[in-house]
């Protein structure tokens, strides 16, 4: 079956920075968009960072800048790195795999981030 497995999230201080990896299996990983979601105590949850089977990346307006998404598809890895850091970038972040022409939608079980002094 699809398993997501995220890591790589805690506890950091503003200005901090922090590395997440998503780690897939039981998926064609090249051919999927993949993409970085995070979920706020009390909101929505967002679209951060999007990587697609291409290679063409997008970001939340939030996040430019101070993120970067990238993928590995021959250890089947996607990464986020968070830069520059800020307390409203707390939540919990979701790795999401998508191939929307086959009406595929997986998501991992997310991994919290804690940006606070």
């Amino acid at each position: 079956q699809v398993q997501l497995v995220e890591s790589g999230g805690g506890l950091v201080q503003p200005g901090g920075s922090l590395s997440l990896s998503c780690a897939a299996s039981g998926i064609i990983f090249s051919i999927f968009d993949w993409g970085w979601y995070r979920q706020a105590p009390g909101k929505q949850r967002e679209l951060v960072a999007l990587i697609t089977a291409g290679g063409h990346t997008n970001y939340a307006d939030s996040v430019k800048g101070r993120f970067t998404i990238s993928r590995a598809n021959a250890e089947r890895l996607v990464y986020l790195r968070m830069n520059s850091l800020e307390p409203e970038d707390t939540g919990v972040y979701y790795c999401n795999a998508q191939k929307k022409s086959r009406g595929y939608d997986f998501w991992g079980q997310g991994t919290q981030v804690t940006v606070s002094s």
